[in-house]
């Protein structure tokens, strides 16, 4: 029967490195080389015979069927502490924690080629990454002669002068289109103004981000992906997102947006809209302008088109339909024309030429000039 265990036979704590993470059985298991019990002397106990640690996850995290956080977390390097489970026989460790500290030197510079030359060090030569400098991620700390590459990419990486919808000021017969300026816009700077230690900050290994910074005035979350994709939401409440590549929004239901100011769309390239994709009868497509507002479109140098290919196609004004044509006016109808009006002017300032087999002219008074 085992006597020295956990508990029942004292408490034997460690302080150490981790020297592997590459658990065969993928329990998130490290191999720890342990101060005062294990030699830096890679020939006489090289890291492949160190015993595997066992991660402890707090009480928030079930860890058990894939439920809860996964109990990764250590790279090569990572100073680390813990205790043996097996007491003194010291060969059960389990890890409770990362320590943080300023590196004095770096894994790489004890390299020979591709081989570690002593232990605790990072037998890989990645870990840690800056000399003379905290362990804590750089926007918590957040100095200003020592900012976060991706601050600094995402200051200098910011779209600006993006022009809106303009509408030139044009006459239409003798009804006047006013001119609509719509400027442009700049993405906000961010807001990014961190105070330690209130900016709690979360990044992998292998660029992704996560921030949730408390600092008073400057509160944010940011999360980014390592190719840049990722959003702020500022102090305000203002939302900035930036995605780096292509954009897919699938919703299997009903989609409501409201926007209570004004929304501006400037596209690079083109726009299509699919309305009633599955052919289903009363899926219609309306657009409802309020009162005291314009619908204007405008093309550079292009055609308007406007088809319907089973159906009719109704145009209604309430005032007056100008209609102003440079060149000709062409109209093709395979069926009658009806034309009801008050009255009707025709003017042209150089033929007007009328042809059909039968042509009826009724009127109580017929002036011919």
């Amino acid at each position: 029967m085992q006597k020295n265990f956990m508990g029942r036979n004292g408490f034997t704590w460690f302080v150490g490195v981790v020297e592997d993470r590459n658990d065969p059985k993928y329990l998130g298991r490290v191999r720890v080389r342990c101060l005062g019990l294990h030699t830096e002397n890679l020939e006489k106990l090289p890291t492949a015979d160190l015993p595997w640690a066992h991660p402890m996850n707090p009480i928030t995290s079930a860890t058990i069927s894939g439920v809860g956080q996964t109990p990764l977390g250590p790279v090569e390097g990572t100073w680390v502490v813990g205790f043996f489970s097996d007491g003194g026989e010291a060969q059960t460790p389990i890890i409770m924690g990362t320590l943080p500290g300023v590196p004095s030197y770096l894994s790489a510079d004890n390299m020979d080629g591709d081989r570690q030359t002593i232990g605790f060090l990072d037998p890989l030569g990645n870990y840690p990454k800056y000399k003379d400098e905290t362990d804590i991620n750089r926007l918590a700390v957040n100095a200003e002669d020592n900012p976060h590459p991706t601050l600094t990419l995402r200051k200098a990486d910011r779209d600006l002068a993006v022009g809106v919808a303009n509408v030139d000021a044009t006459t239409v017969v003798d009804d006047t289109v006013d001119a609509d300026d719509g400027k442009f816009w700049d993405e906000p700077e961010t807001s990014y103004n961190a105070k330690y230690p209130h900016n709690h900050v979360y990044e992998t290994e292998g660029g992704h981000l996560r921030e949730y910074d408390d600092t008073v005035g400057a509160k944010r979350i940011h999360e980014r992906h390592a190719s840049g994709t990722g959003y702020e939401i500022g102090d305000d409440g203002t939302r900035i997102t930036r995605v780096k590549k292509d954009n897919y929004t699938i919703v299997t239901a009903d989609d409501y947006v409201h926007i209570q100011g004004e929304s501006k769309g400037t596209f690079d390239k083109g726009l299509r809209v699919k309305v009633n994709a599955t052919g289903e009868e009363g899926n219609n497509y309306n657009i409802e302008v309020g009162a005291k507002s314009n619908v204007t479109i405008e093309v550079q140098d292009g055609d308007i088109n406007l088809i319907s290919q089973l159906g009719d196609v109704n145009l209604k004004a309430g005032k007056n339909m100008n209609i102003d044509v440079a060149q000709a006016l062409n109209i093709k109808v395979g069926g009658a024309i009806t034309e009801t009006s008050k009255s009707k002017t025709e003017s042209a300032t150089e033929t007007h030429q009328m042809n059909a087999s039968e042509q009826d002219i009724n009127g109580n008074i017929i002036n011919l000039n």
